[in-house]
């Protein structure tokens, strides 16, 4: 008889290692998939030991670029951030890993696909919701929502054990006491020692930052060009350019990681609807985003990007968080994205210092919004102030009423 297929998302570590010779007791040949983002992991050792415990193949695919342009970028351009603070590092990588995965099951004609997201976090929904937009008819097995599963392998004990007993190799018994999720553009702590909202994470956990007390004691200055919202070219410290987008990420998140730009700690609002504690470093996006924004003020229509800040930016972040960026209105809203980023070009100074991004200039070539002459407070220009003074009064109408109002009421304001 002919053994169903099952596409597995693999990452070489213990759940997902034992996830996979479960799949394989289970009766299924398995192929394993892992997306390169950017994290500093071993893929070979990784596909080695896949093979080992007995995946029929192991795919590792190269991400970086599409994650870059087709999620990072339009981030940028939307200012995007979840709750005032979070840069949204793991939900912008979540739709290329999905869509990747499902590209492999259908080669490889699987009936399923597979992960290891846990039943209380976010990513399960992400990555779910996203494969039924890709493939409508494919099917998920989620081993963490299983109660056969998850009553069998309650901690990680258990799954040590497991694997002892099934010849999964085991590199390291002792974990550190957090989960981690690493990417190009983030990496995110949470869980263990973690989950107490009170207790400082150790110093040790921060993996991708320098402690900002311990950055270099001298600043760092470079340039940043955006087109139409995008960043286009980054002159670096010793004169180097780059223009290639993903080749630009990286040299600003190493100047970033260097100096230590970066490091938050919250407790967020999940989309199930727990509260979790995470902490993040998010060391060149914070820099783009921060810089984007700047250039915004100098190039962009005020109607247009209050606008663009009170329904884009919002919206576009709770989509990317909940895990809806293959829907109609994820479409939508990049659409509008990109139209309101039509003028914003130029180039901003920079400066990265002991954890903090700073600006100090911008400048553009074609955008005229802001003038000078018309904005000193030495030259008058076309400017005739006493235009003020009916500006002035045509909006003090209804106070005027307000004030008159309360004051008959004998009430104070």
């Amino acid at each position: 008889m002919v053994k169903q297929k099952v596409c597995l998302a693999y990452s070489g570590g213990l759940d997902t290692s034992c996830i996979l010779k479960y799949l394989l007791d289970q009766g299924y040949d398995v192929i394993c998939f892992m997306a390169d983002v950017g994290q500093e992991e071993d893929f070979e050792a990784a596909r080695e030991k896949a093979l080992k415990i007995g995946a029929l193949k192991c795919y590792i695919e190269d991400l970086k670029k599409e994650f870059v342009e087709e999620l990072c970028w339009p981030a940028v351009q939307c200012n995007a951030i979840y709750e005032n603070v979070y840069l949204l590092g793991t939900s912008l990588a979540r739709p290329v890993i999905a869509r990747a995965q499902i590209a492999v099951a259908q080669k490889e004609g699987c009936f399923a696909v597979s992960h290891g997201c846990t039943g209380k976090g976010n990513d399960q929904v992400r990555f779910e919701l996203a494969f039924y937009a890709l493939q409508p008819t494919i099917e998920v097995l989620a081993p963490w929502r299983d109660p056969v599963f998850y009553n069998r392998f309650k901690g990680r004990q258990d799954l040590l054990d497991y694997a002892e007993q099934s010849g999964i190799p085991v590199t390291s018994t002792k974990s550190k006491p957090w989960s981690m999720d690493e990417n190009l553009a983030h990496c995110s702590y949470e869980a263990g020692i973690l989950e107490d909202p009170n207790v400082t994470p150790p110093e040790d956990m921060w993996k991708l930052t320098v402690d900002p007390t311990k950055a270099p004691e001298q600043p760092e200055d470079f340039v940043l060009h955006f087109e139409k919202g995008l960043p286009v070219k980054a002159e670096l410290p010793g004169g180097k350019t780059v223009t290639d987008a993903t080749e630009l990420f990286l040299a600003v998140n190493a100047i970033a990681r260097k100096h230590g730009v970066g490091r938050i700690d919250i407790v967020e609002n999940r989309f199930i609807g727990l509260k979790s504690r995470g902490c993040y470093e998010t060391p060149g996006l914070t820099c783009l985003r921060a810089a984007h924004i700047d250039l915004e003020g100098l190039t962009m229509d005020r109607e247009v990007r209050a606008l663009r800040d009170q329904f884009l930016t919002f919206n576009y972040a709770k989509i990317l968080y909940n895990g809806l960026y293959f829907s109609p209105e994820c479409k939508f809203l990049l659409q509008c994205v990109a139209a309101s980023q039509d003028n914003v070009n130029g180039a901003v100074r920079c400066r990265v210092y002991k954890g903090s991004f700073s600006v100090l200039g911008r400048w553009s070539d074609t955008e005229k919004l802001y003038d000078m002459d018309e904005s000193s407070m030495d030259v008058i220009g076309d400017f005739r102030p006493e235009d003020t003074t009916g500006f002035i009064s045509v909006n003090a109408i209804r106070l005027k009423k307000y004030g008159r109002m309360m004051e008959e009421a004998g009430k104070k304001m």
